[in-house]
């Protein structure tokens, strides 16, 4: 039941509501799969998406996904391709990352940047193969990503230089999360486990699902792989991984233990925990900064970065554990003297551990 600091991205049932209404709503194409196995959604990001499932509590998912392996699906997630021989250098002119340094079938979290330094969106780079990048951000900012990225890579394409950017359609994305997660893959795929490390990935067939890609990241602390799948196989698969080693050791897993999941390993919410008015450097994201691009901090908000990383930042993102009343986001934080020195950016009680977990920003 280690906690294990795997970073990646990103539901929550935090600002979200009980979906009263299918009008205007998106869904994956695993929601009739969902509904038939009890799932009660929520609308996040504009999406259809299971919190919880049938008499299955968040509590006793949390605890499964620690102990065994939990299914979700992330398919709401914004899924792209970068390609062409200038394209990591396109991308590095919006993050931190050093995109260059990536090898193949490998990945990095990134975040892209503003000019104030603030974080548009935290996002995974994975490089298949020489050129060509794929990119998995956060659903909640898909359009504001899209906005921001796409127009960058359409003046590179005019100016000469070879890159394109384009949405991923078609495809969804499933998380399989805990300690035996690699035992359950290992059923459907030829490829060696062993030999791929947290951030590594491949393209295999999966229990006779052609062309799927598969990162050896997640959301929950755990031991886990993303899959990103064609769609008109997502269910199919869902349905193998679920039947995978006898049947009982995957279950479906929502939103709902999503969301503690992910804050018990310290893992950060865009919107919550990091926006566009928290830098890398507050938030203890500066390790996704490359070495090489602290040679000139030649990304949007560079002049910011390099002033608090050789200054220090006047907050910092910190957490904590406590017993009592939870400490919940926007709940102010105290020193002794009871002077506010901060403020909650999200808490939950943490089953795993028995006891209260926060995070905020204190001065």
């Amino acid at each position: 039941m280690a906690l294990r600091c795997s970073l990646y991205r990103r539901s929550a049932l935090m600002g979200v509501r009980l979906a009263s209404s299918q009008a205007e709503q998106r869904h994956t194409a695993l929601y009739d799969f969902h509904a038939e196995h009890g799932a009660k959604f929520v609308d996040f990001a504009g999406w259809q998406m299971p919190a919880i499932y049938g008499s299955f509590t968040p509590l006793q998912s949390i605890a499964h996904t620690r102990e065994n392996a939990s299914l979700f699906d992330v398919s709401h997630m914004l899924q792209w391709d970068l390609v062409g021989r200038d394209a990591e250098e396109c991308l590095e002119s919006l993050c931190v990352a050093d995109v260059r340094g990536v090898a193949d079938n490998r990945g990095t979290l990134s975040v892209l940047t503003n000019e104030q330094g603030g974080i548009i969106d935290d996002f995974i780079i994975n490089r298949l193969s020489g050129d060509k990048l794929y990119v998995v951000s956060n659903a909640g900012n898909a359009q504001t990503v899209t906005a921001h990225v796409k127009p960058v890579y359409e003046e590179f394409a005019k100016s000469g230089k070879d890159a394109a950017f384009a949405v991923k359609e078609d495809v969804s994305l499933l998380a399989l999360q805990g300690p035996r997660s690699a035992a359950v893959l290992a059923e459907g795929t030829p490829y060696s486990l062993s030999d791929v490390s947290f951030m590594g990935g491949f393209t295999t067939d999966l229990f006779g699902v052609a062309t799927c890609r598969v990162t050896r990241c997640g959301y929950t602390g755990e031991d886990g792989f993303e899959i990103s799948v064609p769609s008109e196989h997502a269910v199919a698969l869902a349905e193998r991984l679920m039947a995978a080693m006898g049947g009982d050791t995957v279950k479906l897993a929502g939103l709902a233990a999503r969301d503690t999941l992910r804050l018990e390993a310290g893992l950060c919410l865009h919107g919550s925990d990091i926006d566009q008015t928290t830098s890398p450097v507050e938030a203890g994201l500066a390790w996704c900064i490359g070495k090489r691009r602290k040679e000139t901090y030649s990304f949007p908000g560079g002049s910011v970065i390099r002033e608090q990383l050789k200054n220090k930042p006047s907050r910092r993102r910190v957490g904590f554990v406590s017993t009592g009343p939870v400490a919940r986001g926007g709940s102010d934080i105290l020193d002794e003297s009871g002077a506010k020195i901060g403020q909650i950016t999200s808490g939950a009680p943490s089953p795993t551990l028995g006891k209260n977990v926060a995070m905020g920003y204190v001065s």
